[in-house]
């Protein structure tokens, strides 16, 4: 891993390894915690940190679908080709998270309500807005093929990932579009079957917007600019995610907001462009770990559990929250919910290793990667 090329493909899975642990301890104390415990400081945090696991994932769906584009894009394919592979990559995704929720109501029979089968879930959207990025790649690549399309295509990811924080805010109050059936307009705005969007699902507006954050980034990251520069661009990346933290903030502390209705935690622009800049911020770290760090030589838990981020994330479900929960809901003391987390941690762990001695087209779905094959 000591060369550069390698530790660009090794952050990113060290980064779903972040999202995967701190995913973890979010739905373990979620879950777990009872009591005084449920109003402690302590779970307050967890929580917090808990706003930063779908960002990157989405935000690394889009890094690495840019790589594949890219890569697609200089082997000499037709923007049409690009299409139908990375769209179809998405569909691949989306069509997982649909099996996910039929899995969940399956086992939950008897107590879940079937309007479970059309929750927006994380996965739904991380296809969901693969496809949209690959209509998006296939337009601007359409246009710009003859020439230089990578900082076109940074540019139309940004402004697109821009487009939906600042409408989110409307299309989740005062413009939400009720002519459409609820099944289709919770796509939108997460409303579900409940006429008032639910800050628990995870509705194109405002959680794409960070998958076409990382597809204007990965297009960044790929240009000859940034190779030149090398690790001195992920200091770039921090410092612009500094700028986007401080801005955000200055700007919630104006007294006039454009907005009728203000909701800083779900729907502001504000939020979003703070945890965007914390994305930016994380780039660094991991960059350097798996550069120079215990992360060059591949064996970081991290790394591993972020190349089998989709599969842990399937079954921890299901041993946090589900029939099969390890522990039981909302009754536990901080010290014997950590326990519990730890127990997950390690049993995720253990499951991604059998994984990785595991080979197929299957598998490389369960990767939850957007990449097209094994090697790409």
């Amino acid at each position: 891993m000591a060369e550069a090329s390698s530790s660009r493909l090794a952050y990113i899975d060290w980064l779903r390894g972040l999202a995967c642990v701190l995913m973890f301890q979010t739905h373990c104390y979620d879950a777990w915690l009872g009591g005084a415990a449920r109003i402690s400081k302590f779970y307050m945090w967890s929580q917090i940190l808990g706003t930063f696991p779908a960002p990157l994932f989405l935000f690394l769906a889009g890094i690495s679908f840019a790589m594949v584009t890219d890569k697609l894009a200089q082997s000499g394919l037709a923007s049409n080709q690009i299409a139908k592979a990375t769209i179809r990559r998405g569909a691949e995704v989306f069509a997982l998270g649909i099996l996910f929720r039929v899995q969940e109501y399956v086992i939950a029979w008897g107590w879940a309500p079937w309007s479970d089968l059309l929750r927006v879930d994380i996965l739904n959207t991380i296809g969901l807005s693969m496809m949209l990025m690959g209509v998006l790649c296939w337009t601007v690549l359409a246009f710009y093929r003859k020439s230089e399309p990578r900082a076109q295509l940074a540019i139309a990811g940004t402004f697109v990932a821009a487009a939906i924080s600042a409408f989110t805010p409307l299309l989740w109050t005062t413009a939400r579009p009720h002519f459409l059936p609820w099944p289709v307009e919770s796509y939108v705005n997460g409303v579900h079957n409940l006429n008032q969007p639910q800050p628990g699902l995870f509705p194109v507006f405002p959680w794409a917007g960070f998958a076409f954050a990382g597809l204007g980034f990965g297009f960044m990251l790929n240009s000859s600019r940034a190779r030149g520069l090398g690790a001195h661009f992920y200091l770039c990346a921090a410092a612009a995610g500094t700028g986007l933290i401080y801005g955000a903030r200055f700007l919630n502390s104006r007294p006039v907001q454009i907005y009728p209705v203000y909701d800083f935690w779900h729907t502001s622009p504000n939020f979003f462009m703070i945890r965007a800049g914390f994305l930016l911020l994380f780039l660094l770290p991991a960059y350097a770990c798996c550069r120079w760090g215990f992360g060059q030589r591949g064996s970081s838990p991290f790394i591993q559990l972020g190349r089998t981020s989709l599969l842990v994330y399937w079954v921890h479900i299901e041993l946090v929250y589900g029939r099969f929960s390890i522990l039981p809901h909302r009754s536990k003391s901080i010290v014997a919910a950590s326990a519990g987390l730890l127990i997950i941690f390690l049993a995720m762990l253990a499951l991604s290793i059998a994984r990785t001695k595991w080979y197929g087209r299957l598998g490389d779905v369960f990767s939850w990667r957007p990449g097209l094959s094994r090697s790409a």
